[in-house]
């Protein structure tokens, strides 16, 4: 808790200049000082989302193993609270950002204790005009969502984004060959592994290309092996691909497909693959609603492990579709509910009599905080 005091007592004794603090958005989306930076490169922010969730059918507090993200129901619970420094200016960059919930104690159960409650740590500058190096922990470069709800559309994460890096730590090379066009090149210590697990390094890339201001494509790559030291070299091979179109001033649409392939001992490559369609709707100023249908489907466990029941196929399935209705209270401060349901290709899911289904529903609300 002491890193956590220290970053309290800076806010507290920063001069008005310095607290000028905007609402808190991706670190990747941070590329060129605001106005209010040139003045001052230091920001103070913060974000926190308290939620409810209910399942059907069953009384269990935890949610499937697969769901990381707002993963508790039946109780009231913090998903992810956080509070950071970040510094930017023409030249130079850097963040030191904590954070814990339910969401960090679901999906940083196997990082070391030490770490598991770091956001973002992470130091770059510019080695010429139109470029980033930066060096430590940070976003994924995959992946339509993230970590911070305020920022996705929908409450819940995807399927994709469930299972799918969060964050990385390593080196990231960023190119602005023009306003329309971004490059990234990675060397990261593995997938979501903020210790390498072998001496190998992995490597991504990244293609942000906005050919028009109402569209914009991403292609994000991953190449690593994933096995511990004293195992056999595995290697995932792994491509993330989404769309996102602005088709009028209220009504904005997203496409998401993901594949990836990892090397399997004396048979053919284990192959997952999924994808979403989303849209968002802006009704009023405060009102907005979202819709999302998705699919996965993976054989062998490669990323979502240990949730077939016994004797079934090496093949896990399941599709999915959510409501989302959102008001925002301020610009501060958002409220919002979602119904969730999900239907497997077998009986994943547990029920109040110690049975399994094949079909699961949630409903989650949440109240979310930024500065």
């Amino acid at each position: 808790m002491k890193p956590i005091t220290l970053i309290c007592l800076a806010a507290l004794l920063t001069t008005p200049a310095l607290a000028q603090v905007s609402p808190a958005v991706p670190d990747s989306a941070v590329t060129a000082p605001s106005a209010a930076n040139s003045v001052n490169p230091v920001t103070i922010w913060g974000f926190a989302d308290v939620y409810y969730g209910y399942d059907f059918p069953g009384r269990s507090q935890q949610r499937p193993a697969f769901l990381y993200s707002h993963n508790r129901a039946n109780e009231f619970a913090l998903n992810n609270g956080l509070i950071g420094l970040r510094y930017q200016d023409e030249r130079a960059r850097g963040a030191v950002t904590l954070h814990t919930g339910t969401y960090v104690g679901a999906n940083y159960a196997s990082e070391p204790e030490v770490l598991r409650h770091v956001y973002e740590g992470y130091v770059g500058f510019r080695p010429t005009q139109n470029t980033w190096l930066d060096l430590g922990i940070f976003n994924s470069h995959i992946g339509f969502e993230s970590a911070l709800s305020k920022d996705n559309w929908t409450l819940t994460r995807s399927l994709a984004a469930e299972n799918s890096p969060y964050y990385e730590a390593g080196a990231r090379f960023t190119y602005e060959a023009s306003p329309k066009l971004t490059l990234t090149g990675l060397v990261l210590n593995g997938w979501q592994n903020l210790r390498d697990n072998n001496r190998g390094k992995a490597l991504g890339t990244q293609l942000q290309w906005r050919p028009t201001e109402k569209l914009l494509l991403n292609s994000s790559t991953f190449f690593g092996n994933e096995q511990p030291q004293d195992s056999s070299r595995r290697r995932r091979y792994f491509h993330d691909f989404y769309v996102s179109y602005t088709a009028t001033k209220k009504l904005s649409l997203t496409g998401i497909f993901d594949v990836g392939a990892q090397q399997a001992p004396g048979r053919r490559a284990d192959v997952w693959h999924t994808a979403a369609v989303l849209a968002r709707y802006q009704f009023t100023e405060k009102w907005v609603g979202a819709a999302r249908a998705e699919y996965y489907q993976a054989a062998h466990g490669i990323i979502i492990q240990n949730i077939r029941p016994l004797g079934s196929e090496n093949l896990f399935r399941v599709a999915g579709a959510s409501l989302n209705l959102d008001y925002a209270h301020s610009s501060h401060v958002v409220a919002r509910v979602e119904g969730r349901v999900l239907h497997g290709r077998e009986q994943l899911f547990a029920t109040d009599d110690a049975g399994m289904a094949r079909t699961y529903g949630n409903i989650t609300s949440s109240i979310a905080v930024s500065f």
